[in-house]
C-alpha cells in the first residue's frame, strides 16, 4: 500500500490542534501578504478599480485571519459562530480562517 492511500484511510482528526491551525493561518497570511505586495508593486494606480477591489478582498482576508489568531488563543477556534457546533475539519482545511460551517455561511449569505 502506498503512503497516499494509506494517508486517505487513516481518520482525519474532528478539531485541528492549535499548533496546527496556527500553521495554516500563518500560511494564509503569508500568501495574503505576498499578493498584496505584488499589487503594489505593479505600478497601477490606486484608482484602479480592479485594483482597488482586490486590495480590498485581501485586506478582509488578513482581518478574517488575525480574528481566527485570537479564537485559537481564546480556544473557541473551530466552533461555528452562527450554531455553536464544531466546523468540520475539512472546511478548516480549505479556508483555516473561517468562522462559520458551510450551513451557517449560506445563511448569512
Amino acid at each position: 500500500m502506498s503512503l497516499d492511500a494509506a494517508a486517505r484511510t487513516e481518520p482525519r482528526p474532528e478539531r485541528l490542534t492549535a499548533q496546527e491551525a496556527r500553521r495554516r493561518l500563518e500560511h494564509a497570511r503569508g500568501t495574503r501578504l505576498i499578493q498584496l505586495r505584488a499589487l503594489t508593486e505593479t505600478g497601477q494606480s490606486a484608482d484602479d478599480h480592479l485594483m482597488s477591489a482586490q486590495r480590498e478582498a485581501i485586506e478582509r482576508v488578513l482581518k478574517e485571519i488575525d480574528e481566527a489568531f485570537a479564537r485559537v488563543e481564546d480556544g473557541s477556534y473551530g466552533t461555528c459562530l452562527g450554531c455553536a457546533k464544531p466546523v468540520p475539519a475539512e472546511r478548516l482545511e480549505i479556508l483555516p480562517y473561517t468562522s462559520h460551517c458551510v450551513a451557517c455561511r449560506r445563511r448569512t449569505a
